[in-house]
């Protein structure tokens, strides 16, 4: 039982409030609950990261396995299977992976990274481990090679030798080809470093060696010498070999092509610049750029193609980068969308000495993977089935919904499947590898992400994957091509004028609401039907941050009514119908940011615009930004509030029913003596979105916390944001006022210096909630009501006053009246909720879903039922039968409902703020999660406020994290961990037991194929593949050791741990030997070298007496 604390009361106290009393703990109160939940059913674990691999830097193909691995700067690791299996890794080093390599169908993967280490990964197990590593001191890693179903890594390196690894040990062999014996007397410069090494596919003792500055050496790996050397005056960027081992292709950096003869005498056989233009005189064509990569592939039939990167002509500026494709006499240049980072072509064999059958090319773009279809003509793109387009748009805001009505993400779907694209191949997605988990936690959960571009997408994350199901271009409602004369536009919008800011979403309603940058909302209703809306219902608000002499309202605080046009009465669902054509005002006032389309708008299937809400310029003055939104579709209601104040709409009748300033609020209880102040203090306007992480936020409350992480851009303005008295006005369009020219001028003259005043009245609306509540204190009936938080921690409470449903709802008007103050917290306001007596969480009422466009008599379909209120049945309504949570950016407070005490509170954070807060519903019952600026993550159970989870997840590095992060039930959480992808995490313990079970296999059993048949002839008489023992040449018997200082061996971390997630316990026993193996092989190799050193230094002993002893052999005594 908690123990009575005077410091409570004196904190109730401080809570200058008749409607709060001061906290108590009662003892009746604390025996209510049985709180099932405990810190056991609590555990942090990253589960799946999904989206584009951000910064990619190199990528590698398994042909048997059919896995994709892709490299990044960072040191991440991703691999990709069929569509659902996905896997990321981290190298702990964090620096770029400059090379990936496969032991092709061994399920092992070995990556080579600019801090000059080697690493081997398991890919037997579900989460892939290192299992070795090496690092070079000496010297610097630019190319690697494992030629297929060999053991013996070649690495070569920037001062141009090439060393050999086992990477069975990760142990060098002794066996070096040092670049000066490799080039000898042909150069009389250093060739530059290795970008180039690759066996000859019909004699695996012969390697092919080329450094940067033109030179290819062929080196005969038996003799430890030069076959041929191949010198060039172009740097070369890469080589390529024909099957048949007799030719070979290097690309160079004047975009020329040469193909070379194996016994060729020093010079091409031919020198192509495929994008050179020809001159007429004979001369050689001008140079071109980089060809920076070619591939050679050959097929049985036809011509073999000859695949390249880069070497377009200097002339073709701002011409996008291309791939080449080069069959026989056709050429075909595929364009990209963004620069190419490495490309792969797929073909049937993995053995290089056979014809190569080329069928695909994997294109790795800086933000896209494209994958091209080189068997059907006109080479079309296949149809990417992963989840890479989340940064299509650079993301703002997003959601995550666990837990949703089953026929949900159908429905989405049917809806997004007609909005593919056409034209894909149509042969299936070639990297299929893998085989899915098999989890049996599985429950519909849907991510929505809001985009810069002002689209919407939803995604189904059901099991740990991820689907695009829909997407919804917002951008649609307004006209793309703003006139010159909208002032508004001009200077408040940046290049992304359309970016979503905020979302609400009711799941089981289907109902929409999205808040932009440019101070607009939008409606939008679910349908399946299409529907041709010939004109966009728009409502135009004015919220004006000051008393405005001339426009003061009529009933003081009480709820305005909207006006409308002339002649449309005040509430039929007729609102304006055009943008009002206030731009010819001089001032500038009554003005949208945008302009919405004026066009009939054809609305295809899914979600439908059913009415847009924009705040105007009043007297000059840009509309602030929203902070905060909700909607909800039983009360036929959306909210949105911003730094001046409230304003309700009524979506239904499609009229404003309150717009009200923050201060109005309050009523007689506002703790902040804050007077109307005149003359009116006018803010200019100042252009420009600017990223949040910019500083643009200036208000003191901004320097404390960020509060409005959610948005990634926000208007910026000035600091003077006065709420003393907000006017609506849905108004027609006005002449210029006096008053307006006489602020104008007032302002410019003015310092925009911020009293103490000024500092407490800038006060936004941070969060609403609506509920079925008891709306005062000591009610006995519960009546709807939308509950109001602000960034300075109060809670304030509006009672609803609905007509009755069906046709009365059309035509009545929604009243509401401000009740007061209910309770203040330190800090925004982030997160409410509501439980009944036993302490389990009552959502907000909601109506089901209906066809909207299904019509009678030309009028809309209105529902015949009910609005679903899931609120407690009437023999709970009786003293404490409720309990609201409230949550800010520094403590929780629980209150019990009518009789408005504080039954318990709990400081959260003191040092730091939170950044999210989320009640959600866990399987055992109802806690708080929330998400702290310096990385911390904690859970409270409900309603008691106990701590049962506190994890040091991550420290806050970018905005990006804050604006992203969001909770949702049953343990799920999600943040945008860089531009391009999403991190997925779980903080329930079920969820880390049976995360195992849910992650796909990347490893399958698959037979290797058949090696090519040498035939007869070439069986006779030699010309077939030629083998070599390379253990024989490499091993520790014929090179011996390799020098200690080069490269350091550094068991992985992938050792035991790793294991314990082997794919079989063969794997993991053998792995286990091995590196007890390891472990003893490397004392024994520590004992051996300092035996090394004494037999070397007795050797050596023994050589001087030998010598001195030959020398006084024949000599007299006394000749010494």
């Amino acid at each position: 039982m908690k123990k009575f604390n005077i410091r409570k009361v004196l904190d109730g106290l401080k809570e200058v409030s008749s409607s709060t009393p001061s906290v108590q703990v009662g003892p009746q109160e604390n025996h209510l609950f049985h709180e099932t939940l405990q810190s056991d059913h609590f555990q942090l674990c990253k589960t799946v990261r999904h989206g584009f691999p951000y910064q990619p830097s190199s990528m590698a193909f398994d042909p048997v396995q059919k896995i994709l691995a892709i490299g990044t700067q960072s040191g991440a690791l991703r691999l990709f299977g069929r569509p659902g299996v996905e896997c990321y890794c981290q190298h702990e080093s964090g620096a770029a992976v400059i090379q990936l390599q496969f032991l092709i169908n061994e399920g092992a993967l070995v990556s080579a990274l600019a801090d000059d280490s080697v690493h081997l990964w398991n890919l037997r197990q579900k989460r892939p481990a290192i299992l070795h590593s090496l690092k070079f001191s000496r010297e610097r890693i630019t190319f690697c090679h494992l030629p297929f179903q060999s053991k013996w890594l070649y690495i070569g390196t920037e001062r141009g030798n090439v060393h050999i690894v086992n990477v069975e040990s990760f142990m060098l062999s002794g066996y070096v080809i040092m670049w000066n014996k490799a080039i000898e007397l042909s150069s009389k410069a250093h060739p530059g470093p290795v970008v180039h090494i690759s066996d000859n596919p019909m004699d695996e003792g012969k390697l092919i060696i080329g450094f940067e500055s033109g030179i290819v050496v062929l080196w005969d790996l038996k003799s430890k010498k030069a076959d041929y050397r191949y010198a060039h005056d172009e740097a070369i960027h890469s080589v390529a070999w024909h099957h048949e081992g007799k030719q070979f292709i290097c690309s160079h950096s004047d975009g020329t092509l040469t193909t070379w003869n194996v016994r060729g005498q020093g010079r091409p056989i031919q020198t192509i610049t495929p994008h050179g233009k020809q001159p007429k005189d004979g001369k050689k064509p001008e140079p071109c750029k980089p060809i920076l990569k070619v591939e050679y592939k050959t097929t049985r039939t036809g011509e073999p193609f000859i695949i390249f990167s880069g070497g377009l002509s200097y002339d073709t500026v701002g011409r996008r980068p291309c791939l080449t494709v080069m069959h026989g006499k056709s050429t075909a240049v595929l364009e990209m969308d963004y620069p190419i980072v490495d490309f792969l072509t797929l073909c049937e064999t993995p053995y290089p000495n056979d014809f190569q059958e080329p069928y695909a090319v994997v294109v790795l773009l800086e933000k896209d993977l494209v994958v091209i279809d080189l068997a059907q003509n006109g080479y079309p793109i296949f149809e990417n089935p992963y989840p890479l387009t989340i940064h299509e748009s650079p993301v703002t805001c997003c959601e995550y919904f666990a837990d949703c009505p089953v026929d949900l993400i159908p429905a989405l779907y049917s809806v997004g499947s007609r909005q593919k694209r056409q034209g894909y191949s149509k042969k299936e997605w070639p990297v299929s590898g893998g085989n899915w988990g098999q989890g049996t936690l599985s429950y519909p959960e849907i991510i929505i992400t809001g985009h810069a571009d002002g689209t919407v997408k939803f995604w189904d994350a059901s099991a740990i994957m991820l689907q695009v199901l829909y997407k919804l271009k917002t951008a649609k409602v307004f006209d793309r091509n703003r006139s010159k004369e909208d002032k508004g536009s001009t200077e408040v919008s940046d290049e992304d004028p359309f970016a979503i800011q905020i979302m609400a979403w009711c799941p089981e309603s289907r109902m929409l609401c999205v808040a932009g940058v440019s101070a607009n909302v939008i409606v939008y209703r679910f349908s399946k039907l299409e529907v041709t809306t010939e004109v966009v219902q728009l409502l135009e608000v004015r919220m004006q941050s000051e008393l405005n002499e001339t426009d003061s309202p009529d009933g003081g605080g009480e709820p305005t009514s909207a006006h409308h046009t002339p002649g449309a009465s005040p509430h039929t669902s007729g609102p304006p119908s055009q943008p009002s054509t206030s731009s010819n005002n001089s001032d500038g006032g009554n003005m949208p940011c945008l302009k919405v389309r004026s066009t009939p708008l054809k609305q295809s299937a899914g979600y439908q615009v059913d009415l847009v809400v924009q705040l105007v310029w009043v007297s000059g003055e840009p509309p602030q930004q929203i902070t905060s939104l909700a909607l909800n579709s039983s009360y036929g209601l959306v909210v949105f509030g911003n730094s001046n104040g409230v304003a309700v709409v009524d979506y239904i009748q499609k009229t404003v029913v309150l717009n009200l300033g923050t201060v109005e609020l309050y009523g007689s209880n506002d703790p902040y003596q804050r007077q109307p102040r005149s003359p009116r203090k006018s803010r200019q306007p100042s252009g420009g979105l600017c990223d949040i992480n910019e500083g643009s936020a200036t208000s003191e409350d901004r320097c404390k916390s960020p509060t409005s992480a959610k948005m990634s851009r926000k208007l910026s303005l000035p600091t003077e944001l006065k709420p003393d008295l907000v006017l609506l006005s849905v108004c027609p369009p006005r002449g210029a006022n006096p008053l307006d020219h006489r602020d104008n001028s007032f302002s410019r003259s003015r310092s925009s210096s911020v009293t103490s005043i000024d500092k407490e009245a800038r006060e936004a609306i941070s969060f609403f909630h609506f509920c079925e509540t008891f709306a005062r204190k000591g009610d006995s009936t519960l009546t709807p009501c939308l509950f109001v938080g602000t960034s300075l921690g109060t809670v304030l409470v509006l009672v609803l006053t609905l007509p009755p449903a069906g046709e009365q709802r059309q035509l009545q008007p929604v009243i509401i009246s401000p009740v007061g103050m209910l309770v203040r917290l330190k800090g925004s306001v982030l997160r409410m909720a509501f439980l009944d007596s036993s302490g389990s969480l009552l959502p907000p009422s909601y109506d089901p879903w209906y066809e909207p466009n299904v019509t009678t008599d030309g009028e809309e379909k209105v529902p015949k039922r009910r609005p679903v209120s899931v609120s407690p049945s009437t023999s709970q309504e009786l003293s404490e039968s409720q309990y609201t949570v409230v949550c800010s950016e520094k403590q929780a407070k629980v209150i019990s409902l009518p009789s408005q005490t504080c039954i318990y509170k709990h400081n959260i954070t003191e040092t730091s703020f939170i950044l999210r807060a989320d009640v959600v519903q866990m399987s055992q019952g109802v806690c708080v999660a929330c998400f702290c600026a310096n990385g911390h993550i904690k859970t409270l159970s409900l309603p008691g406020l106990r701590p049962l989870m506190d994890v040091n997840y991550l420290p806050l590095t970018d905005m990006r994290i804050a604006r992203t992060f969001c909770f949702t039930n049953l343990g799920q959480a999600m943040y945008l961990c860089s531009p391009t992808e999403i991190q997925r995490i779980t903080y329930s313990q079920e969820t880390c037991e049976n995360l195992q079970e849910m992650l796909g296999e990347l490893f399958t059993p698959v037979e290797t194929p058949e090696a090519p048949n040498r035939g007869f002839f070439k069986g006779l008489f030699g010309g077939g593949a030629q083998s070599l023992d390379r253990e024989e040449l490499f091993g520790e018997l014929a090179a011996g050791k390799a020098s200690r200082s080069l490269a350091q061996h550094i068991p992985g971390p992938g050792g035991i741990e790793g294991m314990k997630g082997a794919a079989s316990g063969v794997v993991g026993d053998l792995a286990r030997a091995r590196i007890a193996l390891d472990e003893r092989g490397q004392k024994l190799g520590e004992l051996e070298e300092r035996t090394a050193a004494m037999m070397a230094s007795a050797d050596s002993f023994s050589k001087h007496a030998h010598e001195m002893m030959l020398k006084c052999k024949d000599k007299k005594w006394y000749q010494f």
